[in-house]
């Protein structure tokens, strides 16, 4: 059978593979279009394998929120570039994924990535994750997601593609769940919980060895080491927990007397940076944040 130009073009629009690949599939099924696109799907699952050792740290945070605003989603997707991350169907692929998050709230990633991208598929999140893979050529993954769902207002901020916050507040208004938002965005160092009964008592007991360690070797009194052992402790939990951070917006009062003063309180918060603990080049977008904030 004479392989035209049209077959291989609608091929190609079915498939999203290169001219030559379609072009070939097509030759090898006789013109058969079905076997055609069978063989390039198990040719692009192939490729997939092969590159989902390939470390893939760019890519981009989503966030998704419920029409009445009590429920939000925010999902990691990582491809190996910022250029793919910028990509059409890459981000689709992405906001995708959030939706179903936000909707059907999967137990963890395994069921995730065994649910419908989309409402209707026949294929699931894992097979169109391969089959993007297979169109673009670089490794994609699905690294985590989170999701909050609450009778109280869900704050939300996205700094760019990169950081995303979501807070649960009781209490207050708008104004003040995206300013909390923000700050968890902006606040370097960025806090680890809420409050400071809540820091892990490790965290504090290392902290602790530390500053123990570089008390004694001032050669003070045993009775002055202690409070200068105290006092760093004071100062280390005020800069980890929220309610004890300078508030981004006006660092002469903390966060916990802006909520004080508002009659609110911060129940939870969520706060997920593209990329962190994968091996790549560091960078710190904490500046470019707090620039931001303060001309918001």
């Amino acid at each position: 059978m004479a392989i035209t130009a049209a077959l291989v073009k609608e091929l190609r629009e079915r498939t999203g593979s290169g001219m030559m690949e379609c072009k070939k599939a097509l030759v090898d099924a006789d013109g058969d279009m079905d076997t055609a696109i069978e063989a390039l799907r198990k040719t692009g699952l192939a490729k997939a394998d092969k590159k989902a050792s390939r470390i893939a740290a760019e890519g981009l945070v989503v966030i998704e929120v419920s029409d009445d605003g009590k429920t939000a989603a925010i999902v990691e997707v990582n491809c190996e570039t910022d250029f793919v991350a910028k990509k059409e169907d890459f981000q689709d692929f992405a906001a995708a994924i959030a939706k179903r998050v936000l909707a059907d709230n999967p137990a963890d990633l395994d069921a995730l990535m065994a649910m419908p991208l989309n409402d209707g598929d026949a294929s699931t999140v894992e097979d169109a994750r391969k089959a993007l893979i297979a169109t673009i050529g670089e490794n994609i993954s699905v690294r985590r997601f989170t999701r909050i769902e609450s009778d109280n207002a869900i704050a939300s901020y996205r700094h760019g593609v990169r950081i995303a916050v979501l807070v649960e507040v009781a209490g207050g208004d708008d104004v003040l769940g995206k300013d909390l938002a923000m700050h968890i965005a902006a606040h370097d160092p960025r806090p680890v919980c809420i409050s400071e009964d809540q820091v892990p008592e490790e965290m504090v007991a290392a902290e602790r060895d530390i500053f123990t360690a570089q008390a004694r070797e001032s050669g003070k009194p045993d009775d002055i080491i202690e409070k200068m052992i105290s006092g760093r402790i004071r100062k280390y939990l005020g800069e980890i927990t929220l309610l004890g951070q300078s508030f981004v917006k006006d660092p002469d009062q903390t966060v916990g007397k802006l909520l004080k003063q508002a009659d609110a309180s911060v129940v939870r918060f969520e706060r997920v940076e593209l990329g962190e603990g994968i091996e790549k080049k560091a960078e710190n977008f904490a500046d470019e944040v707090m620039a931001q904030v303060k001309g918001g």
